[in-house]
């Protein structure tokens, strides 16, 4: 499961977990969040967490 720095762009820790999984022949990769799940899936996700993109925030 990979969950990117806040303050940094999740795209290069989603294309350095593929190349890990590819590199140990894993096909499943979670990584991505409701703010960053399409790229993710672009970057080979097959699990995403949606959470608040399909439910308010906590706290509301």
């Amino acid at each position: 499961m990979c969950i990117p720095p806040v303050d940094e762009p999740p795209a290069p820790h989603f294309a350095l977990l593929k190349k890990l999984a590819q590199r140990h022949g894993l096909s499943d990769l979670s990584m991505g969040m409701s703010a960053d799940f399409e790229q993710a899936i672009a970057l080979g996700a097959t699990y995403v967490r949606i959470g608040t993109a399909l439910f308010v925030e906590r706290g509301q």
